[in-house]
């Protein structure tokens, strides 16, 4: 077996275990109530051996790393599949730094599925290994690409500490306007999650069943001296075609549910036929997270958002407060030395100067602008409780935004990290 093939088993194991890890510790925190033990034994219990069982899929994530790194010959963080696969062990790194440090089991219900959630985004991508290009060979890259991972990882926790303060403190009883708009706050960000997780079933579902569908599109430009040039674009869709690509024809269509042709056309000003995908995609993530949705909502019979609120009882709200704060005051610092600092100094070796205004640069900025505003205002303005939990959701939004708009959506210096 060789070293890469050994990197994807315990890749795999890691996953695996992860999930298993937060099905005990849903236990330590569902099970009390059902247990003949008293709750805090119980609770004691069963988040021990969730924590062993976490830690020894953080161990197997580490062997993957080192061993895709001994395999390729250079760290693996050089596209989406390696980078995403190196941030969700940096969750969970993080995750076990404040686990270690406050000790509160729910933590675990709520983090790890970040880290797992993050693996399964990262196995959508291309998983070979890739030569480097010229301007990834520095020993920047392992600077920038693992802090700036790091500090995003710390981020995450503090928004898993800052969701579980909202679900634990809305009173999602009262029928006050203040309080309605922040249960609906609340339920629009567990939306946003299934809608995430929908996307990746629908991903893996129509892959396992082997769906594909091509379109093809002519485009005609004329040079400077006159002449025309005619290029021909062709895209390659793994799920059903709701959306066709802007005046493209079909060469290959998979019929699905008795559909033979896409329901429309993706408007003239998504150009490219890329453009049409992605649509395409998004369009069957918000449908796949919908009927997600609606299956939960009739399985639990009420809105989300008030069915996990009595789990988080008898969790001190003041400590989810400041575990949101300490995570985000360990993880900023090491952010902006990853992601501006050596990154800035990466861009001079590399293309010649400082700062570019590449898309990806200016996004970096605008999070580390953010988390430093959370900052300002915890300290100097006394923002604590709801509002710091609110800026915490937000602003790891902005981080995935970064993380994933910017790669998949907006071209730029960057786009190395993409998919094609």
């Amino acid at each position: 077996m060789s070293l890469l093939d050994f990197s994807s088993d315990v890749f795999i194991a890691a996953f695996f275990l992860y999930s298993g890890a937060f099905m005990l510790f849903t236990i330590a925190i569902m099970g009390r109530r059902w247990s003949g033990r008293k709750p805090e034994e119980h609770t004691a219990r069963w988040g021990r051996i969730a924590f062993m069982v976490s830690s020894i899929g953080l161990l197997c994530h580490l062997a993957y790393f080192i061993t895709r790194w001994m395999g390729s010959g250079h760290i693996p963080v050089s596209n989406m599949y390696e980078f995403m696969t190196f941030l969700s062990m940096m969750v969970m790194v993080a995750f076990t730094v404040i686990f270690a440090i406050y000790r509160k089991i729910i933590l675990g219900v709520f983090a790890v599925p970040i880290s797992i959630i993050v693996m399964a985004y990262a196995a959508v991508f291309p998983q070979e290994v890739q030569p480097l290009i010229p301007s990834l060979k520095s020993i920047y890259l392992n600077i920038h690409v693992t802090l700036a991972a790091l500090g995003e990882s710390f981020f995450a926790v503090g928004f898993a500490a800052g969701l579980m303060y909202l679900l634990r403190t809305v009173n999602f009883e009262s029928k006050e306007r203040s309080d309605r708009k922040q249960q609906r706050l609340v339920e629009f960000t567990l939306f946003s999650i299934i809608v995430i997780i929908g996307f990746l079933g629908s991903v893996f579902a129509f892959r396992g069943a082997g769906y594909e569908s091509v379109f093809v599109r002519s485009n005609v430009t004329i040079d400077s001296s006159g002449q025309e040039d005619s290029t021909i674009e062709k895209v390659s869709y793994k799920m059903p075609p709701i959306v066709a690509p802007y005046h493209s024809e079909t060469e290959v269509f998979q019929s699905f549910l008795g559909i033979n042709e896409p329901l429309f056309e993706a408007p003239s000003w998504m150009n490219g036929v890329n453009a049409g995908r992605k649509f395409n995609t998004v369009i069957w993530s918000l449908l796949s997270g919908l009927i997600l949705y609606g299956i939960l909502r009739l399985a639990v019979r009420k809105p989300l958002g008030k069915a996990i609120h009595p789990v988080l009882d008898g969790i001190d709200e003041n400590d989810l407060d400041e575990i949101t704060y300490r995570a985000i005051a360990i993880g900023f610092p090491i952010f902006t030395l990853g992601a501006l600092i050596f990154a800035m100094i990466w861009a001079q070796v590399a293309w010649g100067r400082f700062w570019g205004w590449d898309p990806k640069e200016v996004w970096a900025l605008v999070t580390w602008l953010f988390y430093s505003a959370y900052l300002h205002l915890r300290l100097a303005r006394g923002w604590q409780g709801r509002k710091s939990a609110w800026l915490a959701v937000l602003g790891f939004l902005v981080v995935m935004f970064t993380l994933v708009g910017v790669n998949l959506v907006i071209a730029g210096l960057h786009s190395y990290a993409g998919t094609d």
